[in-house]
C-alpha cells in the first residue's frame, strides 16, 4: 500500500512517497526546486542526493531550465535584445544549469492508492529577471510505483511573447561497484566542448555498448538516436526513456561516490546560441515531456 507523507522543519519541505511492503520510496524536496532526493526501489538505493556526501557537487537530480548545461558567460541574443545571466559558475564564469533549481514549488494535488503515489507541484514566474523576461508555469508530476519512477514536466508560456528553453534533469544514479557498471545508449554524434565545457562542434561517435564504467571517468554529451538508455548495476538494471523524439545525453561521473549523473536533456551547453535542441513556446502553449525510469532489482552480488 502506497502512502504520501509531508516532512517539514525550519529548513526541509520534503514529500515523501512510500510503498510499506517492497520498501519503495521517493523524497522530493520543494524547498530546492522540487528535486528528487533519493529513489529506493525495493529497498535499494537508485538515485542519490549527493549534496549529502560532499559539498563539493551541486544540483542533484536538478530540474534544469529554462537552460540545460552552460550558456558561454552567461551572454546571448533573441529576438533583437540582447541578455546578461547571472554566471553562477564562477569559473570560468559560465551560466550554469538554469533558474529554477534553488525555487521553491507548491504542492497542489496528491494520490495514494495500493499500486501508486502521485503528487503533483507548480512553480510560477510572473516577475521574470531582466535577463530572462519570460513568465511561465512549470507544473511537475512525480508518479511512484513498485518498480517505476514517472515524472512529467509542463512548460506553459504565461507571457505575451515566445519563450526560449531547453530542458533537463540531473540525477546521480548509485552503484554498489561502478567499475562494475555498463551503460548502453544509441548515438553516432558526440558533443565537441572547449576547455569551458561550451559547445564548438559536433563529432562522429563509435563505440561499442555497452560501455563499461571500469576506469571511466565522463563530463561528455551525446546526440542520441533513440530515447532510451540503459544502466546495468550489480543490484540492479535501470531504463531511463523519454517522451520527447529529439533527446541528448549528458554524463558525468564525480569522483569517489559511486555514482554516475544520467542526464537526459532537450539541448546541450550554450543552446540560446548555437541553437541545438532550442525550443521554442508561443504566448498561452505548453509542451511537456516524460521521463520513466524503470528498474529490475536483481540479488546482491558479493565479491
Amino acid at each position: 500500500m502506497f502512502e504520501i507523507k509531508s516532512i517539514k522543519t525550519d529548513v526541509e519541505n520534503v514529500i515523501e512517497l512510500k510503498d510499506t511492503l517492497t520498501k519503495t520510496k521517493a523524497r522530493i524536496n520543494l524547498n530546492y526546486g522540487a528535486c528528487l532526493e533519493s529513489l529506493f526501489i525495493q529497498g535499494t538505493e537508485i538515485i542519490s542526493n549527493l549534496i549529502l556526501l560532499d559539498q563539493k557537487y551541486p544540483y542533484p537530480s536538478s530540474i534544469l531550465f529554462p537552460f540545460a548545461n552552460r550558456i558561454n558567460k552567461g551572454e546571448y541574443d533573441y529576438e533583437g535584445y540582447h541578455y546578461s545571466l547571472p554566471c553562477n559558475e564562477k569559473s570560468p564564469n559560465n551560466a550554469i544549469h538554469g533558474l529554477v533549481y534553488d525555487k521553491p514549488f507548491i504542492l497542489c494535488e496528491m494520490e495514494a492508492l495500493e499500486n501508486f503515489a502521485e503528487i503533483k507541484i507548480i512553480f510560477e514566474e510572473m516577475n521574470p529577471i531582466a535577463s530572462y523576461p519570460f513568465q511561465f508555469r512549470m507544473q511537475l508530476c512525480y508518479k511512484l510505483t513498485k518498480d517505476k519512477l514517472s515524472f512529467k514536466i509542463n512548460i506553459t508560456n504565461l507571457g505575451s511573447k515566445k519563450l526560449p528553453f531547453t530542458l533537463g534533469w540531473h540525477p546521480y544514479f548509485r552503484s554498489i561497484n561502478l567499475s562494475k557498471s555498463y551503460i548502453k545508449f544509441s548515438s553516432t554524434k558526440k558533443i565537441k566542448c572547449n576547455t569551458n565545457k561550451i559547445t564548438v562542434a559536433i563529432e562522429e561517435f563509435n563505440s561499442e555498448m555497452p560501455l563499461c564504467l571500469n576506469n571511466k571517468a565522463f563530463d561528455d554529451a551525446f546526440i542520441l538516436d533513440d530515447s532510451s538508455i540503459e544502466f546495468y548495476t550489480p543490484q540492479y538494471d535501470m531504463t531511463l526513456t523519454s517522451s520527447e523524439k529529439e533527446n541528448f545525453l549528458q554524463l558525468y561521473t564525480p569522483d569517489n561516490t559511486n555514482a554516475i549523473a544520467i542526464e537526459p536533456m532537450t539541448g546541450v551547453s550554450d543552446s540560446f546560441n548555437n541553437k541545438i535542441g532550442l525550443k521554442e513556446l508561443s504566448p498561452g502553449k505548453s509542451y511537456d515531456i516524460e521521463w520513466l525510469t524503470k528498474v529490475k532489482v536483481k540479488h546482491i552480488i558479493r565479491d
